[in-house]
């Protein structure tokens, strides 16, 4: 599967602080998310649930739509964090926004709360044979 390659301070730093910003009063479960766009910018998000479980907000989504909102549309590398010493995946949906908005060697570095890299894995690893705009051609 993926190597452990060591995520950039940078963005581990990024995604722990927003990861302790996280809003999950339910799961009690907090994530944290930081990408880096194809300027340098760094952009994080963290999770926000809310009462109507299934309509909260990942992190990866929620750093993918300030991103936009910035007026960037790639980034070449994210770092994803949860809690504890377990690898948190992107879940599927996230898959899914990671892969509209990234070439297939981007990067995705799953950390632990130390900030140590768990997973470092590539787009085409994380979701392959995906589908993207070229299939609605």
């Amino acid at each position: 599967m993926g190597t452990t390659q060591q995520a950039p301070r940078d963005l581990i730093d990024a995604a722990l602080a927003a990861r302790d910003k996280a809003y999950a009063p339910y799961s009690k479960f907090h994530v944290g998310a930081a990408l880096r766009t194809g300027n340098g910018q760094i952009i994080a998000g963290c999770n926000v649930e809310n009462a109507a479980y299934p309509e909260g907000v990942c992190a990866e989504a929620g750093a993918i739509s300030a991103m936009v909102l910035s007026g960037e549309t790639k980034f070449d590398e994210i770092v994803v964090v949860g809690l504890g010493d377990v690898a948190c995946t992107p879940c599927g949906g996230c898959r899914q926004k990671i892969r509209e908005f990234t070439g297939p060697d981007a990067t995705i570095f799953i950390i632990n709360d130390q900030g140590e890299t768990l997973l470092t894995l590539t787009r085409e690893q994380l979701i392959p044979h995906s589908f993207g705009p070229e299939n609605l051609k």
